[in-house]
């Protein structure tokens, strides 16, 4: 009832009171002897009455002294009232004051009666009003309700997930014409799509789908009629509302044909319930394992062709509870098996189970590289799936106490939410719920948004978003962006929140506008002619994990095909910043500082446009003008206001993409050639320049050297092969603890580690023999060390890494490429730091080298043999050392001017070429095999110039920091969307 209007609130508490009527029976009396004496029968009846509390507004001055019963002021009223209450409401029954309220003055009577006369009531309530205007004017008319003592009628046991009804009203009271109804639970009035209210009658009903835990609570039903309102409450408890059975089981399972083969079958739920297998109606044999779990062992009798049975798991009471087993027995050959998700052919899929903290399903499909990938995940975090339910009935009223709940599990469970992209896309479901019913929204209200926003944008759920954008049926990521903008429309007062990874500012200009946003995004708003305007900033700083790359220039039909339809050589350069102003600007000028400094290619200006690709969104450049890219800082004008960033191209500079291709080729193929021949030649000459023990420790290392990068190559190529065919790519294989890419992976970093390690051998071999001189050291003990140095240690540090980081799937990277990860774990360090520590060594060696012999002359003491091998040893680290420094420099340069071609072609050049350096400089440059070589090669030409015959452990450096997906060229490139500046020398792979 409006207050504004209503005049007399009628307020009818309909509390029945027992009223005893006392009835005498006398006995007639007739003149007999002894007759008994007269008896007085006395017979009680209790006939019901009911409270009917009313009210009535009177157009007086309320004073205080009309609260105390014993005052003058109220003696007085209640003597004028009462009279007139009595003679109106007599054909109702009888009424009286029970107190006065402020409001004008409410005047509060009840009404006893023995039956509710809807004709009577309407009668009396219109006289009234008439009546009373001789105390005072009647502001509005006269509304009784009637509170029934009487429940609700309530639902039998309800199981959660399924549907209960609760019904209001009386069948016997007229209420006269109803209006309308409205239900409440626990106080908050029931509004969302799963609480259903129908009025027929005089009776409401309230259907509730979808039952939880959370409706449990006091109901209140209000019928609203035209002369009469009906209140009535009921209170729905935990023993009408349980627990519905949560059947847990593999829904999906294939397994190999064996003759007499036992396959478990496993069934579980929560207690008190139990479960039973059946197949078909017949009921199973099963074995109780675990608490709550039971298991049917099913013998394969027969393999006489693929076949497909169905098991199901019921719960024993109630019975309507079960879950299907669809168990595939299949005699071809087996092409995935894992712990997981067992065996199966190409193109099988196979469910598998939840964490034990986690609510849902995870669906695997078998790929012909062996592998199961996972195709569809459930696995909601269960207190997270309880808020998403919760979230479905949520209310204006309810969001500050509801937010706060959201961002204190959300930072309960950070470590694992990150990990789980259903989780990641549950917690966007709920803010997108929270943006829509916030028609203002506060500082409290927005900080524990945030707060929560942070942890599910982090660099560890990279992955996750991965995940989620390559679904075509979900649009997380744009709806995070979407929720964000629509709660920053809401915002009111001006206040500053910053977490980990947000800023936001929200305050009022005048005219002009200019900020730095978290030193890395600069606003400026030029003078526009508008006053007292409030603006809002958002700065996101690791939205590049979240958001795709596809912009609006995008094929439409590689979207639909690709699923999110990112581009390959794209990425997110800088913090996406969302702007909000209430007012008309012309335009906005934002200065960018970029992400990764090494990706300078075609800078976009670029807005996220919500309504690209069947509303998927992508990145738009409409009204937004690139105007600068100065020292690693990228300036834009737009004329329109909203979600802000920049778009750079991460790839080398496509003219030259053919050319790398044939230098890759070529000088790949050249070096893997000259290995063979060096290993030939060493093989040839070895009696011949083997004779003194430093000779001997010399070819051993450079035999070695030679070995590890041939077989390192041979891996590269594998790996280019792998990370080409989309079927193997890293992408899915990381999924796995053992895979084509993962191996291939631990055998490059194997062998181009040992390449570090000889190389370390010949370094500490000049060492010795020049600094050492009067020292002597065996053939088999420096034999020992060397193999010590060039393959248990670079194993050590292998298998190392592999333990480290692959339990946590971050071993290689996860785009399409076979390399060890840098964006996770920074498992790349396991290569970067032994090798720049063994080029250190070396340079260092031949500092103090060069320093002894200048002092006292090469090899004072050693035989002319041994003069000869110190010599060549030296050459060829000198030699060797700037020259493999000088492709490391060039992989820098590629970093630092991504769009130099002529410093991708020399890298690319030198790279591929390091096998064909090794034959020249570490075999061909020494005199003595030359001349060897002469006596049965009549052709070869001779130099008596004796050099080098070993590699310095800088080698190869290139070609085994990083590897990213792209052509198998030798290319440097930053860490895709990386904050790092360390550069990333690569081998490239298509």
């Amino acid at each position: 009832m409006d207050t504004t209007t209503a005049a007399t609130t009628a307020v009818t508490n309909l509390t029945p009171v027992a009223t005893t009527v006392m009835k005498t029976t006398t006995a007639d009396t007739t003149a007999v002897t002894n007759s008994p004496p007269v008896t007085t029968v006395m017979s009680t009846t209790t006939i019901a009455t009911i409270d009917i509390r009313m009210s009535i507004r009177l157009d007086l001055v309320y004073t205080p002294d009309l609260a105390n019963p014993s005052s003058t002021a109220y003696r007085e009223l209640e003597g004028k009232v009462n009279p007139v209450l009595r003679a109106q409401y007599r054909s109702v029954g009888a009424a009286s004051v029970t107190g006065f309220r402020a409001g004008s003055v409410i005047t509060e009577f009840v009404v006893q009666t023995t039956e509710v006369n809807i004709s009577r009531v309407t009668e009396a309530n219109r006289n009234v009003t008439i009546a009373m205007a001789t105390i005072a004017p009647v502001i509005g008319s006269v509304v009784a309700q009637y509170n029934s003592p009487n429940s609700i009628r309530l639902p039998p046991l309800t199981y959660t997930g399924q549907t209960m009804t609760l019904t209001c009203g009386l069948t016997d009271v007229n209420l006269g014409t109803i209006s309308s109804s409205e239900w409440k639970l626990k106080g908050q009035k029931l509004t969302t799509v799963r609480f259903k209210i129908v009025t027929a009658g005089s009776l409401s009903t309230l259907t509730v789908t979808n039952v939880k835990k959370s409706d449990i609570g006091t109901y209140e039903c209000l019928i609203l009629g035209t002369e009469l309102e009906f209140f009535q409450k009921g209170n729905v408890t935990s023993d009408i509302i349980k627990d519905a059975p949560n059947v847990l089981l593999q829904d999906k399972i294939n397994v190999e044909c064996k003759e007499g083969d036992i396959q478990p079958l496993k069934c579980c739920v929560q207690s008190p319930y139990k479960v039973s297998w059946f197949e078909g109606t017949t009921l199973l044999n099963s074995i109780p394992v675990e608490t709550t779990c039971i298991r049917h062992d099913y013998t394969i009798n027969v393999c006489t062709g693929s076949v497909e049975k169905t098991f199901i798991c019921k719960v024993d009471d109630p019975s309507s509870f079960a879950q299907t087993t669809k168990l595939t027995i299949f005699t071809e050959t087996i092409t995935c098996n894992s712990p997981e998700y067992g065996t199966g052919r190409e193109g099988d899929r196979a469910s598998g189970k939840c964490d034990e903290d986690q609510e849902g399903t995870k669906t695997a499909e078998c790929q012909p590289s062996g592998q199961w990938v996972v195709v569809e995940d459930t696995c909601i975090i269960k207190i997270i799936n309880d808020l998403l339910s919760k979230s479905e009935d949520l209310v204006v009223e309810g969001v500050p106490v509801f937010v706060v709940e959201l961002k204190d599990a959300v930072q309960e469970e950070k470590e694992n939410i990150s990990n789980s992209s259903a989780t990641i896309s549950a917690i966007v479901d709920i803010l997108n719920t929270i943006a829509n019913i916030s028609d203002v929204v506060s500082e409290d209200v927005m900080l524990n948004v945030l707060n929560t926003v942070d942890v599910i944008i982090g660099d560890d759920a990279r992955e996750s978003w991965a995940f989620l954008n390559s679904n075509e049926t979900l649009n997380s990521s744009s709806e995070l962006l979407g929720s964000m903008e629509t709660l920053a429309d809401g915002l009111n007062e001006t206040f500053t929140i910053k977490t980990q990874r947000i800023l936001l500012n929200r305050t009022m200009f005048d005219n002009s506008f200019m900020a730095d946003l978290n030193s890395s995004v600069v606003i400026q708003i030029p003078n526009s002619d508008i006053s007292n305007v409030f603006i809002t900033t958002i700065v996101f700083s690791t939205l590049n994990n979240v958001m795709p790359t596809r912009n609006s220039t995008f094929d439409v039909g590689l979207l639909n095909a690709t699923g999110n339809g990112t581009l390959a050589d794209d990425a997110i350069n800088a913090a996406v910043v969302l702007v909000k102003i209430n007012a008309t600007v012309p335009n906005v000028t934002l200065s960018y500082n970029k992400l990764n400094g090494a990706l300078s290619l075609n800078p976009q200006c670029v807005f996220w446009n919500f309504t690209l690709f069947n509303e998927t969104g992508a990145w738009d450049d409409e009204g937004c003008i690139f105007v600068s890219d100065i020292n690693n800082t990228v300036t834009c004008s737009c004329d329109h206001l909203t979600s802000f960033s920049i778009l750079m191209a991460t790839d080398i500079p496509p003219k030259i993409i053919t050319l790398l291709d044939v230098i890759t080729y070529v000088g790949v193929g050249i070096s893997l050639a000259s290995l063979v021949i060096c290993l030939i030649i060493e093989g040839y000459v070895w009696k011949a320049v083997t004779r003194n023990s430093t000779a001997f420790m010399r070819h051993v290392s450079i035999i070695n050297t030679a070995l590890s990068l041939l077989i390192a190559d041979i891996c590269f190529i594998i790996a280019a092969f792998i990370a080409k065919n989309p079927l193997e790519n890293p992408g899915e294989d990381y999924e796995v603890p053992v895979g084509p890419c993962s191996t291939a992976t631990f055998f490059m970093h194997f062998f181009y580690l040992a390449l570090f390690f000889w190389m370390l051998v010949s370094g500490l071999l000049l060492f010795y023999r020049t600094v050492m001189v009067f020292s002597h050291m065996s053939k088999s003990t420096m034999l020992a060390i060397g193999f010590t140095l060039g393959y248990v240690c670079p194993l050590i540090i292998a298998v190392i890494t592999v333990a480290v980081t692959a339990p946590g799937r971050g071993y290689i990277r996860k785009d399409n490429a076979c390399w060890l990860n840098w964006l996770e774990t920074k498992a790349l360090l396991a290569l970067v730091i032994p090798a720049l520590t063994i080029v250190l060594i070396n340079i260092l060696i031949v500092i103090v080298v060069l320093f002894k012999m200048l002092r006292r002359g090469v090899g004072d003491t050693a035989h002319t043999d041994e003069k000869h091998t110190m010599v060549v040893i030296l050459r060829c680290v000198a030699i060797l050392t700037p020259l493999f420094g000088l492709t490391w420099s060039l992989g820098v340069g590629t970093m630092i001017s991504p769009t130099n071609e002529g410093i991708h072609i020399a890298f690319a050049f030198f790279n591929s070429l390091q096998g064909f350096f090794i034959l020249v400089f570490g075999t061909l440059f020494d005199s003595k095999i030359r001349s060897l070589l002469s006596k049965r090669v009549p052709t070869t030409n001779s130099t008596s110039n004796p050099t080098r015959s070993t590699s310095d452990g800088i080698f190869s450096l290139s070609g085994m920091f990083s590897r990213i997906r792209g052509r198998n060229v030798y290319h440097v490139s930053g860490a895709r969307n990386s904050n790092s500046s360390s550069a990333s020398e690569s081998y490239v792979n298509i």
